[in-house]
């Protein structure tokens, strides 16, 4: 999904005080310099297979050679190893040597149709079929860092079973983008065929990259971190007319048009915003077939975005009520259907509490930030309402680089500096450990 700009904002850590003079002793113990030293011992096979990921992506639900790549490393490992979830996913189980809990880690697999216009030896050529035409796909999320970041963390761990105080599972879930339309997938799917609870998973952890925050640096925010996302579409049916004569029809496009306008106003005038940010978001509108004929019928298809379930109700009745309204205002009829989409990405407080000392352990107190929630959406959300969870965004722009000008997710000059990984990697082995350590000693 789409990831906005990441500010550092200067804002006091969350629950620095809990932390106090420990963390720097805390991130000199034996463990971490482990995974510190694995993790630049490994960096140039994560590299290499990242690279290998980018120059050969595949779309939602169509991962099939991504799987095949996956599985082979896990099973190379020794690691219990189950796949076709949900169409494509792959899931390793690896039991440490003691007995103790479950936690899931999981990276996003697939690509996107977008043609790759970047200059580098491993960009993508890729082309598939995409909405019946032909289509450019190009890692432009940064999912490729996320699986080659925790198949190096699944290397580093499989060589730390003694100790490792529980079991470790590693979900490797495809179309975390949407299914194509017509079928299932992702996050919701994986829950549904047992990713979590044929494993007993307690907790789970994931990582999303971003182009426009440093390498080196981390992002968290407790509670709602992301958005809920709702695709909706409006049908305004109206009168066939000729375009010379509009008052012998009931058109559409203008109801259409008065519509797209009531729809901002919901925002910008109904919506509590000193609450939580919310956007409304029209992206296609297609009606009529010629310049002079006014249609029977036009159809808008848009995305709603929230960061408070009540609110969400609230604006879905709005949306309703205001599209109705201003169709039958002029004659016309609108018709709206909202899909179920993503919910809120949540990140536990109580969880987040527990394994904060972690990342600043790992990342360094100077660089891990502190932010606002964003309205972009990530269906690792449906982990979230299962378990206690706790979703970071990882710095992957040139530190040298000025952020205005790093180029966005979902572009066609999307880039990632390979040398944001060796963190992820360090992220996902230590967050593993010490949240099955923790749990132990409770």
């Amino acid at each position: 999904m789409i990831r906005p700009i990441f500010s550092k904002p200067s804002i006091i850590l969350f629950l620095v005080a809990l932390m106090g003079s420990c963390i720097a002793a805390h991130a000199q113990t034996a463990p971490y310099q482990a995974t510190r030293t694995a993790a630049e011992a490994i960096e140039g096979k994560v590299i290499e297979w990242r690279h290998h990921l980018h120059a050969n992506p595949e779309l939602s639900n169509r991962e099939f050679e991504t799987a095949k790549y996956v599985a082979n490393h896990l099973r190379e490992l020794g690691l219990e190893v189950r796949t076709g979830v949900a169409h494509t996913g792959v899931i390793g189980v690896l039991k440490g040597n003691k007995p103790g809990g479950v936690i899931a880690l999981r990276a996003d697999m697939d690509g996107l149709p977008v043609t790759e216009i970047v200059d580098l030896p491993y960009a993508s050529k890729a082309k598939a079929q995409y909405r019946g035409a032909e289509v450019g796909v190009m890692h432009a999320c940064g999912h490729d860092t996320h699986v080659a970041m925790l198949m190096g963390a699944a290397e580093i761990l499989s060589q730390r079973k003694d100790e490792i105080q529980g079991t470790i599972v590693f979900l490797f879930q495809p179309a975390e983008e949407g299914a194509p339309e017509g079928e299932e997938g992702g996050a919701s799917m994986m829950v549904r065929e047992g990713a979590l609870k044929d494993y007993g998973v307690e907790a789970a952890f994931g990582i999303h990259i971003n182009s426009q925050t440093p390498v080196g640096q981390v992002n968290y925010k407790p509670g709602g971190a992301l958005a809920a996302s709702n695709r909706f579409t409006i049908t305004v049916k109206g009168k066939q007319a000729h375009g010379s004569a509009p008052w012998a029809g009931i058109d559409p496009i203008t109801a259409a048009a008065q519509i797209i306008q009531g729809l901002q106003m919901i925002i910008a005038r109904q919506t509590q915003l000193t609450k939580e940010a919310a956007v409304i978001s029209i992206g296609k509108i297609e009606g009529g077939v010629r310049e002079n004929i006014i249609p029977n019928e036009v159809t808008m298809i848009g995305t709603i975005r929230t960061l408070d379930t009540e609110m969400k109700k609230e604006i879905f009745h709005r949306i309703e009520q205001t599209a109705t309204n201003i169709a039958a205002s002029s004659g016309a009829e609108a018709i709206v259907n909202i899909e179920p989409g993503n919910p809120v990405t949540y990140n536990d407080p109580a969880i987040t509490r527990e394994l904060m000392p972690t990342v600043v352990a790992t990342a360094g107190e100077d660089n891990v930030n502190l932010v606002r929630p964003i309205t972009g959406a990530e269906d690792f959300a449906f982990y979230a309402q299962e378990v206690p969870s706790l979703f970071l965004f990882l710095g992957g722009m040139d530190p040298e680089m000025n952020r205005a000008e790093a180029p966005g997710h979902h572009t066609p000059n999307f880039r990632v500096d390979d040398r944001g990984m060796k963190l992820g990697v360090q992220l996902y082995t230590n967050i593993a450990l010490d949240y099955l350590n923790n749990k132990a000693r409770k």
